[in-house]
């Protein structure tokens, strides 16, 4: 399981030209899952991403998690996280998991990181979306759990 993240103060979701979802300040998560991936792998992340220590404290310093500073989230779903540019000139998707087991997981991690009590805003599972942000500093970290990839 693969995750982007990226802090931002404000990001939203377009569908077909429309506002979907919202959110910030805060994070922007492209979740992504590989065959093989299971729900433990949602749980550690889940976990990782709210207590990082990723936003600055009175000092400037990264010091302070998502749960301290109360950051809303963002969660996309982004298949193409594990495309495989190696050979050839068209990605291939092969390791990609199947749609309907990867929106549970992706289900799954959405319920966990809204259990935290946090607010966590959504894409929509499969649908071509138009996904802004204004990543904030930069920040932007490759966080991955579960079955390597191939």
């Amino acid at each position: 399981m693969r995750v982007v993240l990226q802090r931002t103060t404000g990001c939203e979701v377009r569908i077909g030209g429309r506002l979907h979802a919202a959110a910030g300040p805060g994070l922007l998560l492209l979740f992504g899952t590989v065959s093989g991936d299971a729900e433990a792998s949602c749980a550690w992340l889940a976990d990782k991403i709210v207590n990082l220590r990723i936003f600055e404290d009175e000092a400037g310093k990264m010091n302070r998690s998502a749960l301290e500073v109360g950051a809303e989230m963002m969660v996309v779903s982004q298949f193409t996280l594990y495309a495989d540019t190696r050979r050839g000139r068209r990605p291939s998707f092969d390791g990609a998991m199947a749609p309907d087991r990867a929106e549970q997981l992706y289900d799954r991690f959405v319920e966990l990181l809204r259990d935290t009590g946090l607010t966590v805003a959504t894409g929509v599972f499969g649908a071509h979306m138009d996904v802004s942000l204004t990543n904030h500093g930069p920040v932007t970290f490759i966080l991955e759990h579960g079955v390597p990839a191939a």
